[in-house]
């Protein structure tokens, strides 16, 4: 401590300060502390490291008080101008300077509050002011901060402090501008070199430097324009076709002659306004569809479209239906070319409709119209009942017919289409196992051999049914059969053998005795007539009654005969059944003999069951 700043206490070791200490003078201190015991030459020391803490004393100082630049008025904006500096002998926050603009005259100008660089912010080139003073402030960053000023004088290059006189030359230093319009119309199809537009760009300069060439640079590449590049007049080098390009983006440039040369550009947008040169187009030339019958009148059919490449009331479409078969049945509507039904539609009155007129016009001056076919099916609905051809049938069969044989064939027809008019047959009622019907065809045929004396007649209903899916439709026939006589039974006698007691004295024509037979059969199959299987003189028997006479007198008392008598049917192929009559006096007892010892005949084989009868005969003696 050569300057003598601290003391310390030679008994307790406390250092203090006997001056005032300075950061900036020496901010660290570093002291040898050297301690002895007693009077002894007994001593050690330490060294004492003491830092001076800074403290915001001192404040920012500009190296000189003024100063003065000059720049030019063609400075663009981001030019520095000027770089202020200042010093802060204090450490840390309290040495940081941010730099600031503490009065302006002009909002030209910026600084940067850390480097303390004065920028331009715009071009001073239009200001009419010569000389701007900006006073600069610099200040730490300390608590309190202190603050420090500078004044600079801001000068026009191109003045002088001298008295003399200066001819200001024309620079090239304005660009043309554009001052015709952007946006231009021309009709499509106009003649070749068509003025479109006059292009128009002004520029202050003088001489050179103030006259304006144009040029296309871009947009023009199928060399649809021509610009006089003098006159900046735009005229069309070819026919144009709105449907081709219905607008053009030509980037023009205005260019002066200056050196270096200055220039412009502007986009201009050129609008091909639209004639009526398109044909509308259908986008189909047949539009085929397929609605529901029944449907109430207002049904949706189908909408039609077609396209008009012109604009505006060029494509601007209305349809209709042109007169035709079937055409009052429909309803077009001209703005959107929706198809509706006018009236229900009936599928089993007319199930195609080909409308050929049908047609679209554009709203033009004058209009152009094309035409398109529309193909149009009725679908069915299940609307109708199967129908047979009568409302009964009768039908009558022999009983002899085989099983498995048609009867009768039944057809009903069914005016829907597809499933809705298939028809599939069946039987109702009870048929007592006799008959069956094929569901597709409609035959009835019997399922059991028939049998006339069992039952003559057989009464049962059949139905024809559709096969739609949702709620089939039917209808209901009645069939009577009726089941015709065959002659397939032998007369039954009602008592065989019969017995006959005759008196010898019984006169001549005198009925003796009475055979009586049955034949279930109808008609001449049932009718029987009887007669004696063997002549006989003595008896005579009445063919329809079956009664047998005495025709001579017995010739003793002690007679006895028997009688073979035939009964039989008078159907075609007639059957006949016997019997035996025995007629014998009181006075002569009865006795039964066979009459043959032996009985042959033959039975084909497989025979059915009472198919063959072998006929045997036994007589009283």
């Amino acid at each position: 401590d050569p300057h003598g700043r601290f003391s310390i206490d030679p008994q307790f070791g406390i250092i203090r300060t006997r001056k005032q200490l300075d950061h900036e003078t020496q901010s660290v201190v570093v002291l040898t502390v050297q301690s002895q015991l007693g009077n002894s030459s007994v001593y050690s020391s330490t060294q004492v490291n003491i830092s001076v803490i800074d403290i915001n004393d001192n404040p920012p100082v500009f190296l000189t008080k003024s100063d003065k630049v000059t720049i030019s008025r063609t400075q663009p904006p981001g030019t520095a101008v000027y770089i202020a500096h200042a010093d802060d002998k204090d450490s840390d926050l309290n040495g940081a300077i941010k730099y600031s603009i503490a009065s302006k005259q002009s909002n030209a100008f910026s600084i940067d509050p850390r480097l303390g660089v004065v920028n331009l912010t715009r071009t001073v080139f239009g200001d009419k002011q010569q000389e701007y003073t900006l006073h600069i402030a610099a200040e730490d960053c300390g608590s309190p901060p202190l603050t420090s000023l500078l004044a600079i004088n801001l000068t026009d290059r191109r003045l002088d402090s001298l008295a003399v006189k200066i001819v200001i030359l024309d620079i090239n230093d304005n660009s043309p501008s554009f001052t015709s319009s952007s946006l231009s119309y021309v009709m499509e199809g106009v003649e070749v070199g068509f003025l479109v537009h006059r292009i128009i760009a002004k520029d202050p300069d003088e001489g050179r430097n103030g006259q304006v060439t144009y040029h296309i640079l871009s947009g023009n590449e199928n060399k649809a324009f021509a610009l006089d590049k003098i006159t900046g007049l735009l005229t069309t080098a070819q026919l144009l076709d709105r449907e081709i390009q219905e607008h053009y983006s030509l980037t023009v440039m205005a260019l002066d002659d200056g050196s270096p040369a200055l220039s412009a550009t502007q986009v201009l947008t050129i609008i091909v306004l639209d004639v009526n040169d398109e044909t509308p187009i259908f986008l189909k030339q047949l539009y085929e569809t397929a609605v529901h019958e029944n449907q109430d009148p207002g049904e949706f059919v189908i909408k039609v479209e077609a396209v008009d490449r012109d604009a505006g009331l060029n494509s601007l479409l209305r349809y209709e239906i042109l007169p035709g078969a079937g055409y009052e049945k429909f309803k077009m509507s001209s703005d959107t070319g929706e198809l509706i039904t006018t009236a229900s539609l009936d599928r089993e009155t007319k199930e195609v409709f080909t409308i050929k007129g049908n047609r679209c016009c554009d709203l033009g001056s004058p209009s152009r119209s094309s035409t398109a076919q529309l193909h149009l099916t009725v679908l069915d609905e299940n609307d109708h009942n199967p129908l047979f051809a009568k409302t009964q049938y009768q039908i009558s069969v022999r009983e002899d017919i085989e099983e498995g044989s048609a009867i009768l064939d039944l057809f009903a027809s069914d005016e829907d289409d597809g499933l809705n008019g298939e028809v599939m047959y069946s039987l109702i009622d009870d048929t007592f196992g006799a008959f069956a019907i094929n569901s597709v065809t409609g035959s009835i045929v019997t399922t059991k051999a028939l049998d006339r004396e069992t039952k003559s007649w057989y009464t049962f209903r059949a139905v024809a049914s559709d096969c739609g899916t949702h709620l089939p439709r039917s209808t209901t026939v009645s069939v009577v059969v009726h089941v015709d006589d065959v002659n397939d039974n032998d007369p039954v006698f009602l008592q065989n053998p019969i017995r006959a007691f005759v008196p010898a004295e019984t006169p001549v024509n005198e009925t003796v005795a009475t055979v009586r037979a049955e034949d279930v059969d109808l008609g001449s199959n049932g009718a029987v007539v009887f007669s004696l299987m063997i002549a006989e003189t003595v008896f005579q028997i009445d063919a329809k009654t079956g009664d047998i006479m005495l025709w001579e007198p017995l010739a003793s008392k002690d007679f006895s005969t028997y009688l073979l008598v035939a009964a039989s049917d008078q159907g075609i192929s007639p059957r006949t059944a016997t019997a035996m009559v025995i007629i014998f006096t009181e006075e002569q007892e009865e006795e039964i003999s066979f009459s043959h010892s032996l009985y042959e005949a033959s039975v084909p084989e497989n025979s059915a069951a009472g198919g063959h009868q072998i006929p045997v005969c036994s007589y009283g003696c």
